[in-house]
């Protein structure tokens, strides 16, 4: 199992790495791919957020009604709760595309190091290497805290919707009605760190010289 996994790891590795060589060749280095990937990740994040919004107005719609169709309304909150579990993953997938090119173009900087003839110069490029490598970092790390506060918000999601499923009557929807103010709560948590995260997404960015 180790070896199919290291085996995997490396066809993975390879396709990567002539991805980013094609990439090049048609003047498009590492360092604008990077920036592509911090301004998806942030788009998706700004996605995620608003999904999540529109999920909790959906909740509040369900368990604030006095009459209608329950069947139809429940659908709706569970559609809307499947888009936030689509979107939260999503949000992950970008951030590990994030992390993934960042990794090659400091590999690639820090080798390239070597070839400088001119002490000065070779510093200063140190430097900057040291300081982009700290701000992905911290943006990284902002990202992925942002990742993981949607995971709770997501249990109770699931947990009222779940609820619901089993309890489709006007009784059950009226004794989640306290639910909805705990939840609104959460999301909004949730949304102030996933705005920090995109502030950060946009400083990153802000700092990155252009090609």
């Amino acid at each position: 199992m180790r070896t199919a996994l290291f085996l995997a790891l490396f066809v993975l590795s390879a396709c990567e790495s002539a991805y980013y060589g094609t990439m090049e060749a048609f003047g498009h280095p590492k360092r604008e791919i990077l920036v592509d990937r911090v301004e998806e990740a942030r788009d998706q994040q700004q996605e995620a957020k608003d999904q999540f919004q529109t999920a909790l107005e959906r909740f509040q719609e369900l368990t604030g009604q006095k009459g209608g169709d329950l069947e139809e309304l429940y659908t709706k909150l569970k559609d809307e709760f499947e888009e936030c579990e689509s979107e939260a993953g999503d949000v992950g997938d970008h951030i590990d595309s994030v992390e993934d090119v960042s990794k090659a173009l400091f590999e690639e900087w820090e080798g390239e190091l070597k070839q400088y003839t001119d002490d000065d110069l070779r510093e200063q490029s140190e430097k900057q290497l040291a300081q982009t490598k700290a701000r992905c970092r911290e943006l990284i790390g902002v990202m992925r805290k942002a990742e993981k506060a949607m995971q709770p918000v997501l249990a109770a999601f699931k947990d009222r919707v779940l609820f619901l499923k089993h309890n489709l009557n006007a009784q059950a929807i009226a004794s989640l009605q306290g639910h909805a103010a705990a939840l609104e709560k959460d999301i909004r948590k949730l949304v102030v760190q996933m705005e920090a995260s995109i502030r950060e997404a946009n400083e990153f960015i802000d700092s990155i010289p252009e090609s």
